[in-house]
């Protein structure tokens, strides 16, 4: 200030200079406010605890496994093993979804009207109790999910650790068609049945 006093005597114009550290210190107000913002909400997570590390959670539509809660940002790691920082204000205050450490995962297959559903349905079950990271609680889900024109779509939900929801996922389609392939149970196709009329010959 004594500096900026000194050379509006000497006749330096010194309005650009009060403009300049306005600014700046605005800024500098602005970005201290967010890192504050964090800082807070960091430390409401902490206090808490609406999840936990190893905890899988979904926020904003982002989703992966809490790998790291620190004061200003929380860490996620999601199935391919990408690292998602969030800063933690955009956590507090929003709709959490927490599964912990588990991600639900949905897969389905369609089998011939003329199949036995109940012999299909058994055969998944077992290849969902064989597979070792398929969780045993809550239990798995296997039924009839529709009556698609070409088949019947048998549909199944299971639990896998967060990290490993692609590996398990391809292992267990894997599991499930070759089960149903050994079994002679037919897996239809989309395809159109055509009466041709004699008389429009």
């Amino acid at each position: 200030m004594v500096i900026i006093i000194a050379l509006g005597k000497i006749g330096i114009s010194v309005t650009p200079f009060v403009a300049a550290i306005g600014a700046a210190s605005l800024g500098a107000g602005l970005a201290l406010q967010g890192m504050l913002s964090n800082y807070g909400a960091g430390l409401a997570i902490i206090a808490t605890r609406p999840f936990v590390v190893g905890d899988t959670i979904e926020v904003k539509n982002v989703s992966g496994q809490v790998k790291t809660i620190e004061l200003g940002y929380t860490i996620l790691i999601n199935e391919e093993k990408v690292e998602i920082t969030i800063p933690n204000k955009h956590i507090v205050g929003e709709i959490l979804h927490n599964s912990f450490s588990y991600s639900l995962v949905k897969g389905e297959i369609d089998i011939a009207y003329s199949a036995c559903s109940d012999n299909a349905i058994s055969l998944i079950e077992d290849v969902l109790k064989a597979h070792e990271l398929v969780a045993q609680t809550p239990l798995s889900q296997v039924g009839i999910e529709r009556f698609a024109d070409s088949g019947v779509t048998i549909s199944y939900r299971y639990w896998v650790p967060t990290t490993k929801i692609i590996e398990t996922k391809l292992a267990i389609n894997g599991g499930v068609y070759k089960a149903i392939n050994n079994a002679d149970i037919e897996i239809p196709f989309p395809q159109r049945v055509i009466t041709i009329n004699k008389s429009d010959l």
